[in-house]
């Protein structure tokens, strides 16, 4: 595995078209992350039980601005960075060059979250040596998820390691707030209702996976794909994302939601402005570019996770559930896995549009709090082992 020590080592990773189950096992296609590099986390503290009081779409708005914020940073510099959506936090590797930058802009989300909705952020970064000199891996590789869009896959449990870290209760970050900094969270958006799963099918699963044996999980994650597109059919087959069922509904309660976040506190004029360009948006996806751009969210929809573990939101129906549940569950019999599945009616989906015309990405979550639902079954199976 070849190592690129600069900025742009993300950015000139060649982007792999062959099938994600045959990239799994191809070692020579993975890159260590450079030494010099740094893993960002950031998680909602309690998330479990801010979703069991009916906060899922605040844990999730939190979290997508967490990706927000360091991606306005790392587009001003014209660079690209791996990142990772978890539902209740999110994971970010990034170059030396931004982390200051990185960090500031996060802890004042972090106040405006506390400040808002009594919600810990917790956020922190560890360095990539300090993760290979514990003997964590971290390889990296790029996957054409789609016809439009490529996601990082992570190999090794260096990532792991950093969210442990984070988590941990006698960790503090060192770096102190400056006043000079301000928190860009534009182009963040929540604007779409409840999204019901296809047509035919009736179940959405969020879906997460570990392998029990870091050195195995190339080799494990490769059978669990193989179920999932044996099971549920291609990756377009099991997207819980379909234009049919795509509703805008920009209520005064999203609207507000979003502007506390963005802006630390409710602005009047984004509620107005904001409830105004969704009154014209029935007619704007009447016309030929809202059509492309319609089209154009399933393409950008971030549906699969692969950090060091397997995480998935898909749609698909209770026999075939049932068929997947069977399959993972000889996995974790035979002690090559343990995982943690969901089961809702729904979809939730949270934006970031800094520019419709050249990209956009939609982060997907089971409703009800998929993901950190998924997380809590497999915490409990991960106690009792």
């Amino acid at each position: 595995m070849s190592v690129f020590s600069n900025d742009l080592f993300y950015s000139r990773l060649p982007v792999n078209q062959i099938p994600l189950s045959d990239l799994l096992t191809e070692a020579h296609l993975f890159y260590k992350v450079p030494e010099d590099w740094f893993v960002v986390v950031t998680d909602v503290k309690n998330s479990t039980l801010a979703v069991q009081n009916g906060m899922h779409e605040t844990v999730n708005l939190v979290a997508t601005g967490c990706i927000v914020a360091v991606l306005n940073i790392v587009y001003k510099n014209n660079l690209t960075i791996p990142f990772f959506f978890g539902g209740d936090g999110a994971t970010c590797i990034i170059p030396p060059s931004i982390l200051d930058r990185v960090m500031q802009s996060l802890l004042i989300h972090q106040e405006n979250t506390l400040r808002s909705f009594n919600i810990n952020l917790r956020i922190g970064h560890v360095a990539v040596k300090d993760i290979y000199a514990k003997g964590y891996g971290l390889a990296i590789s790029k996957f054409k998820s789609s016809s439009l869009f490529s996601i990082p896959i992570v190999l090794g449990e260096g990532l792991g390691f950093a969210e442990k870290i984070i988590k941990g209760e006698d960790h503090r970050i060192s770096i102190i707030k400056s006043e000079a900094d301000e928190l860009d969270l534009e182009g963040m958006q929540c604007r779409w209702d409840r999204i019901a799963p296809p047509e035919n099918y009736d179940e959405v699963i969020s879906l997460l996976v570990i392998a029990r044996t870091e050195s195995e999980q190339g080799i494990v994650f490769k059978k669990v794909i193989q179920f999932l597109d044996d099971i549920y059919g291609a990756s377009q087959k099991r997207q819980p994302i379909s234009i049919s069922k795509l509703k805008l509904k920009a209520t005064i309660h999203k609207l507000n939601l979003e502007s506390k976040i963005r802006f630390g506190r409710t602005r009047f004029f984004h509620l107005i402005y904001n409830r105004v360009l969704t009154w014209f948006g029935w007619y704007y996806f009447q016309t030929q570019e809202g059509k492309t751009f319609l089209t154009s969210i399933v393409d950008f929809a971030d549906t699969l996770v692969i950090d060091g573990r397997i995480n998935t939101v898909i749609s698909g129906t209770a026999s075939q559930r049932i068929a997947l549940e069977n399959a993972l569950n000889s996995l974790e019999e035979s002690g090559e896995i343990r995982y943690g599945l969901f089961v809702s009616k729904e979809s939730v989906m949270s934006c970031y549009v800094p520019d419709a015309d050249k990209g956009h990405i939609h982060f997907v979550d089971g409703a009800e709090g998929g993901y950190t639902k998924a997380a809590g079954v497999l915490k409990q199976k991960n106690r009792y082992s």
